[in-house]
């Protein structure tokens, strides 16, 4: 059993995912970001590989991977800082990145490395269902990563169940069609979380694309297993002199602590 399905058979609802840029605010700030999130509440971490030309990011987390990428950040280093990862971080860890740099640095290369380094999953957004059937697929499970698709509120019911029938871990449902960090009224989506959860899908489901607080982080939950927070926290690292302090600050008034 992944370190993800076990969360969510341990905890199941108000799943709280948080990602962070590998390599920001400073290049070797990546371990120490994460420690901070697992110390403070968070129940999963997802990763960021910075890349030059992110379609999905909004504009704070696209200028995060590019001072994460002055910083000299890239999948090579990356892997080098996670060497050691499962000493210090028990939170289940996915990376989340753009298919480009991964096949640069080759793909059967890179999950081998990831798992090795002890990462559970895989958020690869622009990877389209029919090579991750016919080619990529079959590497990522021989590697033992979980994979996790994307969907949105246009997504057809046919497709969302197609790719439950190819995630694992969870999905991950996209409030609206539109770049991270963008404000958005939790509630306009009800409608969208309700069908989802009467699909009754095989995989959990987290939001994400606009939680930043706990107003929107308890709307959410509701109607899904949980909630992805990006850009928000990205925001509350940008001038920390303290990552454990300004971590700290953030995740209490979300989580009620």
């Amino acid at each position: 059993m992944s370190r993800i399905t076990d969360l969510f058979r341990k905890k199941g609802h108000r799943v709280l995912n948080v990602y962070c840029t590998a390599g920001y605010p400073r290049l070797n700030s990546t371990l120490e970001v994460m420690k901070a999130l697992q110390d403070n509440g968070a129940d999963m971490i997802e990763l960021g590989m910075p890349y030059s030309d992110p379609l999905a990011d909004g504009p704070v987390i696209q200028a995060s991977g590019s001072k994460a990428l002055e910083n000299g950040m890239s999948i090579a280093t990356l892997f080098g800082q996670l060497k050691d990862l499962r000493k210090t971080i028990q939170l289940p860890v996915l990376l989340m990145g753009y298919m480009n740099p991964v096949l640069q640095y080759g793909f059967e290369k890179f999950c081998a490395a990831a798992s090795a380094a002890g990462v559970d999953g895989l958020i690869l957004p622009d990877l389209p269902i029919y090579e991750f059937e016919t080619e990529y697929g079959p590497v990522i499970k021989k590697y033992g990563l979980d994979f996790v698709f994307l969907i949105t509120p246009e997504t057809s019911p046919e497709r969302i169940a197609k790719v439950d029938s190819l995630s694992s871990g969870f999905l991950y449902a996209v409030s609206s069609s539109s770049t991270t960090g963008k404000d958005k009224d939790m509630n306009d989506q009800r409608a969208y979380f309700e069908k989802l959860h009467e699909m009754r899908l095989r995989n959990p489901v987290l939001v994400g694309f606009g939680i930043k607080d706990k107003n929107t982080f308890e709307t959410t939950c509701k109607y899904t297993n949980g909630a992805i927070i990006g850009t928000a926290y990205i925001k509350a690292l940008e001038n920390a002199k303290d990552i454990n302090a300004a971590t700290a600050a953030f995740l209490k008034p979300i989580l009620g602590a």
